[in-house]
């Protein structure tokens, strides 16, 4: 089964085409630019073969063309027409509370996404636009939905309910739901497989450290807790937003600064963070160099995200009531030996005791066990594939409808 995987943003498209079959990645790329000056393509089949093509794409259907044209062209192309595509797996950023895993796309479904789009403003309406423009191109393919949300569906009501007037919960569905979904659920499962232990009654904790970052309690393969909220906005701090914040502290600069609602929405989301605190950057690489060269602020930012790590390590440990293994994946946490480092200092009263020649060792996409050998609770650094994860779910979901379709006509 051949499976195009697509996850489309405001103003990109990144794309997979799975061989599921294999489990291989035939071709992988990106478009860029949509909309906007400079746009272009850029392709990579798996024999090495790589392609940039440069023009003026207008919008996420002709972005979807141009990107079908690569995959079935003949000098750069990965198959011979399109009639090789089984599916099509969409990732969805949020489904409210009504989608608690992935689904075959129905009319009924993206009516369903469209009622959540305020949840998600930035990223439901052009995840819509993907699911629509393969509809005009690739209409007689099936496509699936596979939900950021889903996995944090299993929180219980009283981790994922805020303490606001239930009637504003009741009306606008005002809780928490969490993100990263799909990264939390294949990195919990790949370091049971790693380990060889059972997933089902291992107490987790994830840290899908990145530009943007969140933290998941996992108890016996289920999301119990997770640090993002409504909004990716909530729990640790990132790249550019705040993380965790006295609302107090939103409104009196609000009338400190006579902001506007869409100005106070920008500074916690686009200018907080470590881009905020060190004035440096938003890139951990860049913000550890000036570190060590001294910068104060962004020494102070360096000790401040750890630091938030250690404290929902902790509180997960209290939810879970206890811990087996502990996480890192994402661009930081797979290569970000210091942040590993730091994160875990001092936690040995919790079992955690971090190997620093294996930590050290552990960078450029491997996977490895960076606890000690006596430690109780191990540390893994496991690379997440989330695309992997959308391939995967759609090619189940695809087989069971195909299950469904074959019983009804008997």
């Amino acid at each position: 089964m051949k499976i195009i995987v697509l996850n489309c943003g405001s103003s990109s498209i990144k794309y997979q085409l799975f061989d599921m079959d294999r489990e291989k990645v035939m071709a992988k790329g990106i478009v860029e630019k949509i909309g906007l000056h400079g746009s272009f393509l850029r392709n990579q089949r798996d024999d090495g073969d790589e392609v940039k093509l440069e023009g003026e794409i207008y919008d996420h259907q002709q972005g979807i063309e141009y990107i079908l044209g690569v995959l079935n062209s003949k000098e750069h192309g990965s198959i011979k027409s399109f009639g090789e595509i089984d599916a099509v797996g969409h990732r969805v950023v949020h489904g409210g509370e009504k989608f608690s895993g992935s689904v075959l796309i129905t009319k009924e479904v993206i009516d369903q996404i469209k009622e959540v789009i305020d949840l998600a403003p930035l990223h439901n309406p052009p995840n819509l636009k993907g699911i629509f423009a393969m509809q005009d191109l690739l209409p007689d393919v099936p496509q699936v939905g596979v939900f950021d949300t889903a996995f944090h569906q299993t929180m219980p009501d009283y981790a994922y309910t805020y303490a606001i007037p239930y009637s504003l919960y009741k009306k606008y569905g005002i809780r928490r739901y969490g993100f990263h979904g799909t990264s939390h659920r294949y990195v919990s499962k790949r370091a049971c497989d790693f380990l060889g232990c059972k997933y089902e009654d291992k107490k987790i904790i994830t840290c899908h450290l990145g530009n943007g970052a969140s933290m998941a309690a996992i108890k016996n393969g289920k999301s119990v807790d997770t640090s993002m909220g409504l909004t990716p906005v909530e729990g640790l701090i990132m790249g550019t937003r705040t993380g965790d914040l006295d609302l107090g502290v939103l409104t009196y600069i609000m009338q400190k600064e006579e902001l506007n609602l869409h100005a106070a929405n920008t500074l916690i989301n686009k200018f907080s963070g470590m881009l905020g605190v060190t004035g440096v950057s938003s890139d951990m690489r860049e913000i550890g160099k000036a570190a060590e060269e001294g910068n104060k602020r962004a020494i102070l930012a360096l000790k401040m995200y750890a630091y938030r790590i250690k404290k929902y390590i902790g509180a997960y440990t209290a939810a879970l009531g206890g811990l087996d293994i502990l996480i890192f994946t994402g661009g930081i946490g797979e290569n970000d030996v210091q942040v590993r480092e730091a994160s875990c200092n001092g936690m040995e009263y919790l079992g955690i005791k971090l190997d620093k020649k294996r930590n050290e060792e552990t960078i450029l996409g491997k996977t490895g066990d960076i606890s000690m050998p006596d430690a109780k609770v191990r540390i893994v650094v496991m690379p997440t594939n989330e695309e992997l994860v959308i391939a995967w779910d759609t090619m189940d979901t695809i087989q069971k409808e195909n299950t469904v379709k074959q019983k009804q006509k008997l």
